[in-house]
């Protein structure tokens, strides 16, 4: 016959199994009809009794079918008379985003009553811990470092490589918007071109960024400097914003939008303002 933490150890697994299999029917199979869950998306009250927590998992069903993972790393269990609780740390998420992140856990906590003779949850508790943002900020503003370094080389590949394929990007000339790699790599490549053999120079000096989770966001004043070899030398200023997912474990930028402001009686772009 099994101990109390037999017994809950193989519910908890079952559930793990359920969930990773998307078997809705068990994953409740064994929650009490006034079960409580903190989960990770809101509402920050939780969700409370049986059909509100059967509600929650059709959604991450249809995630976790993008080929995501949900296994149960390291689980612990204690039981009284009537009442157990359990803690475990699971692997949760896609294979890419476990490949970014390899120490990053589902952290999940249960407790669990005697019910009819027979163990039920009572209580959930999921979380991720919250991430270093400092870090993730770091690692954007090294992607602009490397661009500041890519322009001044002129090094068109190195300029692209932290460019999303399906990057939407609001540049500075026509059209409206450019799609794709490809077309912001025209856009670049035609802008080294135009500056010939002067040296040219990118940077963002009031660089600010945010980053939470896998999306971060970062805006500024553009600055880019001319130097020809035989004249003066100048410098133009715009507006930027950019938007970046981390996808395998790497920032990608997936929006642009260049701008400078204009006249609103002559309707010309006034190129000319410093900040």
């Amino acid at each position: 016959m099994l101990t109390d933490e037999e017994q809950i150890r193989t519910l908890i697994e079952r559930w793990a199994e359920a969930v990773h299999a998307g078997d809705l029917e068990g994953v409740v199979a064994d929650h009490a009809e006034d079960i409580v869950m903190y989960d990770v998306p809101p509402p920050h009250q939780g969700v409370r009794g049986i059909e509100a927590y059967r509600k929650t998992w059709p959604g991450f069903f249809r995630w976790q079918a993008q080929g995501a993972l949900f296994e149960i790393e390291t689980l612990d269990v204690t039981a009284g008379g009537d009442v157990a609780y359990a803690y475990a740390l699971l692997r949760c998420g896609t294979p890419e985003e476990l490949a970014g992140e390899p120490d990053i856990r589902l952290r999940l906590t249960l407790g669990l009553r005697k019910q009819d003779d027979r163990w039920v949850v009572a209580h959930e508790h999921h979380s991720f811990p919250i991430m270093d943002r400092g870090a993730a900020e770091q690692e954007v503003r090294r992607v602009h470092e490397r661009w500041y370094d890519g322009t001044a080389a002129k090094d068109l590949d190195g300029l692209m490589a932290a460019i999303a394929d399906d990057i939407v990007s609001y540049e500075h000339e026509t059209p409206l918007q450019h799609v794709g790699v490809e077309a912001v790599r025209a856009v670049c490549a035609s802008g080294l071109e135009a500056a010939g053999d002067a040296v040219v120079s990118l940077d963002v000096p009031d660089l600010k960024i945010l980053a939470r989770e896998d999306l971060a966001v970062a805006w500024g004043l553009n600055r880019v400097r001319v130097e020809p070899a035989n004249g003066q030398g100048f410098d133009s200023w715009s507006r930027g914003t950019r938007v970046f997912e981390r996808r395998g474990g790497e920032w990608m930028m997936v929006h642009q939008h260049l701008s400078v402001p204009h006249d609103p009686v002559s309707g010309k772009a006034k190129t000319d303002l410093r900040p």
